[in-house]
């Protein structure tokens, strides 16, 4: 023993004020940071209220942290500020909604019958999109929000798993083009891509004329935010700003509206051509001269839309919430006796299969999908901006990593979200014993409110079938 004891002598001697260290500073630290929790929580409790620091608590309770950061930022700037991917208010939704289960009156569809969900957009027209489930990438700009590695990604990943992606306001990017099986060109608000021989590249035009995060308010790209090859694809000067304009240049009338889609037809010689608008108090007027326009589809945005970025008074206080607007969208179209005539694309804050399903029972018969997308194409790129800028940033245009950004990688990865909304999507048919998208319909709804219930024409979860 004494021969093991000085073999280890010096390592014990060293190990000693090691160790005593060790725990004497974890003794010391243990009553410091217990006398500064006794400092500070009678501060807490006896400082008067107009001193005291549970103020913040207090106040931020009341008005909420967002409320708090935007003012502070409305203070700094002096002007109107942006907020990016749409607002944080908790509007009702498609979560207020459950579908009904097959089980033995109805029962599940068969494990070995195939479930469809090929869906058909611009059936009148005379080149329909077809795609493979009724999912369509939503508008997101090329230089006005999104960069053109992310946008070839997104029209990649789209046209492997079967859909469509729509160009967004941005300038043609014939890359994009390339990479898309199916394109949406948005005839937008600016004066760009109007040209026909960009109009003729386009599986379906889309007539922008407002959106559910901006209404149809104007917005500008400053000249000193854009790059030289973004200016020379805008067809601008290093000086010059670029403006999507709160109308479509001559489309100042509803009688504008119906010349131009005939001009559109003539050019574009068969391909859907659709419209895009806001949801409004006055929605059914707006449909009504979008019906006299003859669309082929109608694409309407509810109040939780987003963008890269819009006022927060537009997104928090304007329009009629999706779940609403679909609603009186299919409402009307019935009651008109269109609704065999034009085909209705919903989107604003879908995010889940659920929700995508939802929207189809409801009487949509396609979805577009925004936040969802982007950030299942950034997925694990993410982690190159986080954890000090959002993930976003691999994604703008002006993005600090954006030129990190792995285009293949992105694209996998839309694709393989894609697929697994399209098996969840079958999952959730073969729960309700259906094979197709056309068996479905609000009858396979519930609501979880009785407002709900009303508003929709659904039975409430807690009121008996026969």
């Amino acid at each position: 023993m004494s021969r093991i004891i000085r073999k280890y002598a010096p390592y014990l001697a060293l190990a000693a004020p090691i160790l005593g260290g060790y725990f004497g500073l974890k003794y010391a630290s243990r009553k410091l940071v217990a006398s500064e929790v006794a400092r500070a929580s009678k501060i807490l409790l006896t400082d008067s209220y107009d001193e005291n620091m549970w103020e913040l608590v207090s106040a931020g309770k009341r008005s909420g942290a967002q409320t708090i950061i935007e003012n502070s930022l409305r203070a700094q700037t002096g002007r109107a500020i942006d907020r990016p991917l749409g607002s944080p208010k908790a509007f009702p939704s498609m979560d207020d909604l459950m579908f009904n289960m097959a089980q033995i009156d109805t029962m599940p569809t068969p494990d070995q019958a195939q479930i469809d969900l090929t869906t058909f957009i611009g059936k009148k027209a005379v080149k329909p999109l077809q795609l493979t489930m009724p999912i369509m990438i939503s508008a997101m700009a090329y230089g006005v929000a999104l960069s053109e590695p992310f946008k070839i990604a997104l029209a990649k990943g789209a046209a492997l798993a079967g859909i469509a992606s729509n160009t967004g306001e941005g300038p043609f990017l014939p890359k994009e083009r390339e990479a898309a099986q199916q394109l949406i060109l948005q005839y937008n608000r600016g004066y760009w891509n109007k040209e026909p021989e960009i109009l003729q590249q386009a599986d379906m035009i889309e007539l922008q004329f407002g959106q559910g995060a901006t209404g149809g308010t104007s917005h500008t790209l400053a000249a000193k935010e854009m790059r030289p090859l973004l200016r020379k694809r805008f067809g601008v000067t290093e000086h010059q700003s670029v403006t999507a304009h709160s109308r479509i240049p001559g489309i100042n009338s509803g009688q504008d509206l119906i010349r131009t889609v005939k001009e559109l037809r003539k050019i574009t010689g068969g391909i859907p051509i659709a419209a895009k608008i806001g949801a409004g108090k006055y929605l059914e007027k707006d449909l009504d001269w979008l019906l006299a326009a003859e669309v082929d589809v109608i694409c309407i945005d509810g109040a939780e839309a987003a963008t890269k970025g819009s006022h927060p008074i537009l997104q928090d206080d304007f329009g009629v919430p999706t779940l609403f607007a679909l609603s009186r969208a299919v409402d009307y179209l019935e009651k008109t006796r269109a609704r065999k005539q034009v085909d209705l694309v919903i989107s604003g804050g879908l995010r889940t299969p659920g929700h995508f399903l939802k929207a189809i029972a409801l009487g949509a018969d396609a979805v577009y999908i925004g936040s969802a997308a982007l950030y299942a194409t950034a997925e694990l790129q993410s982690w190159k901006a986080l954890p000090f800028e959002p993930p976003t940033q691999v994604a703008w245009e002006s993005g600090r990593y954006a030129d990190k950004f792995d285009i293949e990688q992105g694209a996998r990865s839309l694709y393989k979200f894609l697929m697994a909304v399209s098996d969840e999507m079958k999952a959730g048919l073969q729960a309700l014993g259906k094979r197709s998208l056309r068996e479905l319909s609000k009858e396979d709804l519930m609501a979880l409110s009785g407002e709900i219930a009303q508003a929709l024409g659904v039975t409430p979860v807690y009121q008996p079938c026969q």
